[in-house]
């Protein structure tokens, strides 16, 4: 069991607050120190003080941030104790958290350390419990902690700790999955945008446009070594391509236990996500269209929490697995989610409607352009033909489907999308039609679930027969759910 003293972060933190001082502060030091290293505008002189003055004051912060912050394990809570000027007090219920996060980054390696974020069913701002410098065997007592189990007696390796029974491994990445994904992500032409970058910061400082005009006449008249550089260029962007792949994707790892599914990636830097099966609120399946050329497939667990932009990358499955093997994935992770391909489709009077839909987008491009630029008008155009075939597309690929317990919608042209959810992880359904769907006979639907922020799913085009029958479906779903619990 974890110690009921008050404890403090490791002295470390005081180290990773540092670097990413100086990380967000590059920029600006470059700009006051380097480039602007000669100047003697006053603004540029005082924005030198300010700046100095700024950063240790920040460092002063993050020494007192770490000496005030502290936290500890009363009953079955974690009581958080924080602020430099402004005194806080938390007190957060083990029975509120839903899902925790680990990241251990370069920095942390160093020291030997770990974070752990775990997040709550509250979708207030700052609701999650956040340890950003923790011990590997702190991080390993504070879980064994909130999920009741004894701590592993090998503290060593976090990676081998298990809570909630034995854990079942279904998917580790390799060079093929990797390749595949450097490819697909498009990562791999990062370089040419870089390498213009560089000839025109180059362009500034050096005269160089004579000598590059004579030497594409050159590489014009010897066209095969313009072909190898070429062909030069794309391996190195490739090969930087995968670099960046395998750093984000690298060691990928899904495993589950009885309880929970359990998410690792990462060379170097590493993330793992732990998330309750009977905290899934809903699926979305996203399939890009290079994803759909090559058959792939990125699956999201949409669970109810504050999580960050990189947390809610490291909650989805594998983002470039085979469309039918994420399907099989799925079904063993999760059995109550199924993923149906034959669905139904929309009356061909709902192209018409979504054709007829004011197109505002083109309209105010067209204005924009008639005033400033008359020349481009013809851009206006483009835009309409553009949101034309968007519209149709749209209609092509969006089909739902309403079966036992559960929904699915399935909706997008360029990017498909499709969600599947639980009737009793709906908070809420409401319908909607304006007048041009009143005039069609059409409205549009809107499911609830519950996650930060709140997760709408969205129906546009479905007959109000058909929407009326999906309202009642779930409000009698509902109904007798409270009567259930009420008797239990």
């Amino acid at each position: 069991m974890m110690s009921q003293e008050v404890k403090r972060f490791h002295p470390a933190w005081i180290v990773v607050e540092f670097f990413a001082l100086m990380k967000n502060s590059i920029a600006i030091f470059l700009f006051l120190f380097v480039l602007k290293i000669n100047s003697t505008s006053t603004w540029i002189v005082w924005g030198r003080y300010i700046f100095l003055i700024g950063i240790a004051w920040t460092l002063i912060l993050i020494v007192l941030k770490w000496f005030l912050y502290r936290y500890e394990v009363v009953g079955d809570s974690f009581v958080l104790k924080e602020g430099v000027f402004v005194k806080e007090q938390r007190t957060v219920s083990f029975d509120k958290i839903q899902n925790h996060h680990s990241k251990t980054t370069f920095i942390h390696k160093w020291f030997g350390l770990t974070s752990l974020t775990l997040e709550t069913g509250t979708t207030v701002e700052g609701s999650a419990v956040n340890f950003p410098v923790l011990t590997v065997s702190e991080k390993e007592r504070i879980l064994s902690r909130l999920l009741d189990k004894a701590p592993s007696e090998d503290e060593g390796d976090q990676d081998e700790v298990e809570h909630g029974g034995k854990k079942k491994v279904h998917f580790r990445s390799n060079k093929k999955d990797l390749l595949k994904a450097s490819f697909t992500s498009l990562s791999f032409l990062a370089i040419f945008p870089l390498l213009t970058t560089i000839y025109f910061n180059l362009a500034d400082f050096f005269n160089i446009e004579d000598t590059a005009e004579g030497a594409f006449d050159y590489l014009l008249l010897h066209w095969w070594m313009l072909i190898l550089l070429f062909v030069l260029a794309m391996v190195l962007s490739v090969g930087i391509g995968y670099l960046q792949t395998t750093i984000k994707y690298g060691n990928y790892e899904i495993s589950d236990d009885a309880a929970r599914i359990y998410i690792k990636k990462g060379v170097g830097s590493t993330s793992s996500f732990a998330i309750s099966k009977e905290k899934v609120q809903a699926i979305v399946v996203e399939q890009s269209l290079v994803k759909r050329m090559l058959g792939l497939a990125s699956i999201k667990l949409i669970s109810v929490g504050e999580m960050k932009t990189e947390e809610q990358e490291t909650s989805s499955l594998y983002p470039f697995m085979p469309k039918h093997e994420a399907y099989l994935l799925l079904e063993t992770l999760l059995p109550h989610y199924p993923i149906q391909e034959e669905m139904d489709r929309f009356p061909i009077k709902v192209l018409w409607y979504k054709l007829l839909v004011p197109y505002y987008f083109t309209i105010i491009a067209a204005v924009g352009l008639f005033f400033f630029k008359k020349e481009w008008l013809w851009a206006a155009g483009v835009v309409f033909v553009i949101s034309l075939i968007t519209r149709v597309l749209d209609y092509i690929f969006t089909s739902y489907l309403r079966q036992g317990n559960t929904v699915q919608i399935r909706k997008g042209g360029l990017t498909n999308e499709t969600f599947i959810t639980h009737y009793n992880r709906i908070q809420q359904v409401s319908v909607e039609h304006s007048w041009l769907q009143r005039w069609f006979g059409i409205a549009t639907l809107y499911f609830q679930n519950r996650a930060n922020p709140l997760h709408i799913s969205e129906l546009n085009g479905v007959s109000k027969d058909e929407a009326g029958e999906f309202y009642n479906w779930f409000k009698g779903k509902r109904q007798r759910l409270v009567r259930r619990e009420m008797v239990s």
